[in-house]
């Protein structure tokens, strides 16, 4: 979505960079048309990434048995946010989802359908600033190109160097998918994706297989395998630091996944804890006050977690490529 817009051609023009361009190929509109990576790798985030938090057994909503207590208006609350369900919450409308399963797979669940609104968000967002036409942008499309000359600049070069315009529009699909998400979990009657446990997993999975990949391709299978024996250790050491390295290798995609699960779920928790309590008299003012506090917080923490996760994924990658580095 990201690679057929014309705004990396108007970030060339206004970044200047000659050296550096921002889109491989000799005539406008040729950025990275030979790249055979670009497909599969976009596909394999939005598809392995709902493929993986399919197979979660989704919890179905309760509304049955709804007590008038101060607890259970908490817990109704916080189960709207965090809690996956095949029911749909909009502006008081509840909306029933059909159920369907594909193998080990289980549709159609309130987050799937929320990482899907995200998807479509940001496939919209970038085709409305790619229809601008002017040579010098304005509004959206110029701060859309802030954006793809901070991925590129802070995040893919220092980590993949001369691969970098290669990877630019995975990583700007993951960085605007994740931070859509993350923003979609603070509307009052919306839920976050990337707080299902399911859904960072996907993801993760997605930097594993990307690591994986490109290890071998840059260094190939002997030249990725060679990287889990350390140089300069003793013989005798030398299995137990390989299996240190095997499971430091294996441990990042699971904190991918731990880190930015546990703060969005964490965020939207005490958010919708607070607005729990505005039922109660006494503590109904300081909780709003609090609330929107907090509020402001996760704004800037949605955009922190999308930056951290594509940082990450871009060191990882970049260690894969170049471990001498």
């Amino acid at each position: 979505m990201w690679s057929k817009s014309r705004l990396i051609f108007a970030a060339k023009q206004r970044a200047g960079r000659a050296s550096s361009p921002l889109r491989i190929g000799g005539d406008r509109g040729g950025y990275l048309r030979s790249d055979r990576l670009r497909a599969p790798l976009l596909a394999i985030l939005l598809c392995v990434s709902v493929a993986c938090f399919a197979s979660e057994e989704a919890s179905p909503a309760s509304h049955g048995e709804e007590g008038s207590s101060l607890g259970a208006t908490v817990v109704r609350v916080l189960e709207h946010h965090v809690v996956d369900s095949h029911e749909l919450s909009i502006l008081g409308f509840h909306i029933e989802l059909p159920e369907f399963e594909i193998g080990p797979l289980r549709f159609l669940t309130k987050h799937q359908v929320w990482w899907v609104i995200a998807v479509t968000l940001v496939f919209l967002v970038v085709r409305l600033a790619g229809r601008q036409k002017t040579i010098v942008p304005t509004g959206l499309r110029n701060a859309l190109e802030v954006l793809v000359l901070f991925i590129r600049d802070e995040i893919l070069r220092p980590n993949l160097h001369g691969r970098a315009d290669a990877f630019l529009p995975y990583f700007l699909t993951l960085f605007t998918c994740i931070l859509f998400s993350n923003l979609l979990g603070l509307l009052p009657w919306g839920a976050s994706a990337t707080g299902n446990v399911n859904v960072t997993a996907g993801l993760a999975l997605c930097t594993l297989g990307l690591v994986i990949g490109m290890g071998v391709r840059a260094c190939g299978l002997f030249g990725f395998l060679k990287q889990f024996t350390p140089p300069g250790v003793p013989l005798w050491l030398m299995p137990l630091m390989v299996v240190v390295e095997i499971v430091s290798f294996f441990i990042r995609p699971f904190a991918l996944t731990i880190r930015l699960f546990a703060n969005m779920l964490a965020g939207h928790a005490v958010i919708a804890v607070l607005f729990g309590l505005i039922v109660a008299p006494l503590f109904a003012i300081p909780s709003i006050a609090v609330a929107t506090a907090v509020t402001m917080l996760e704004l800037l923490v949605a955009l922190i977690q999308a930056y951290i996760f594509s940082m990450l994924t871009a060191v990882f990658v970049g260690l894969a490529v170049h471990p001498l580095h």
